[in-house]
């Protein structure tokens, strides 16, 4: 089973968000570390396309899945993800049922989407074979994730969450702060009816939701508000905690 339909059957699948270590061993490394995916980051990383092709090649065959957050919604950041190797995207900042449809639109091929077709490239493999099997089946496998962070995302979740075509509600929580007036208060009142707004229209929906988690009480935490696609990150503070523990006896 792939990890679209894991994720939307409920199951508890956990991963990464990669920000800053883009080496060609960082899906070997997350694999062995227990990630069943990975998500590279292009909003916030300056990570540009040819790299990112790269890093979706290293993870063939090893058994953990690629996926990519674009900068925004555009057509070109989607497809493009698409073309060279994820196999899903994450959206950050979606605001509206007409955005979610236009997203919807522009990650899936005709009949229910407007994705331009390319083939016999990186995302098949460069493979040839049945044009219409190789639609389905990439559609089929396609996780499409949009960010509900901001307070207008928030009024329309409901209507994002039953959009055809978006699979999974990921919580920015940091964000979703910000815009509420209430910067990295996340035991506010405020901030967790905004949480339970979220997890109420994802399970009404029949849709994954998703979780970055700084360290495993985190993790703990949204696990059992029903969070089932939960990310370590950021990389580089874990790796920094790490090392700080190391060197803590020493100091």
């Amino acid at each position: 089973m792939n990890l679209k339909k894991r994720v939307l059957t409920g199951e508890m699948v956990p991963g990464a968000m990669v920000f800053e270590f883009f080496s060609p061993g960082m899906p070997q490394i997350l694999k062995v570390a227990g990630c069943e995916y990975v998500i590279f980051d292009m909003e916030h990383a300056g990570l540009g396309y040819e790299t990112m092709k790269g890093l979706f090649a290293g993870c063939r065959g090893i058994g953990i899945t690629p996926l990519a957050r674009v900068p925004r919604s555009d057509y070109h950041f989607l497809a493009r993800a698409l073309d060279i190797g994820a196999h899903g995207v994450m959206v950050p900042m979606v605001e509206s049922v007409a955005e979610a449809r236009r997203i919807a639109e522009a990650t899936h091929y005709p009949p229910t989407g407007r994705r331009g077709a390319a083939f016999a490239i990186a995302q098949d493999d460069y493979q040839g074979g049945d044009v219409a099997k190789k639609i389905q089946s990439i559609d089929a496998r396609t996780l499409v994730i949009a960010q509900i962070e901001t307070e207008r995302g928030l009024a329309e979740v409901d209507g994002i969450a039953a959009t055809p075509g978006i699979d999974v509600l990921w919580l920015g929580h940091f964000d979703m702060t910000n815009f509420l007036g209430i910067p990295g208060q996340f035991e506010n009142a405020k901030y967790l009816e905004a949480v339970k707004k979220i997890v109420n229209a994802a399970k009404t929906n029949g849709k994954g939701l998703g979780f970055m988690a700084a360290d495993a009480d985190w993790a703990k935490k949204y696990r059992g508000l029903g969070f089932n696609m939960i990310a370590a990150g950021l990389d580089h503070t874990l790796l920094q905690s790490a090392v700080r523990q190391t060197l803590a006896p020493l100091l």
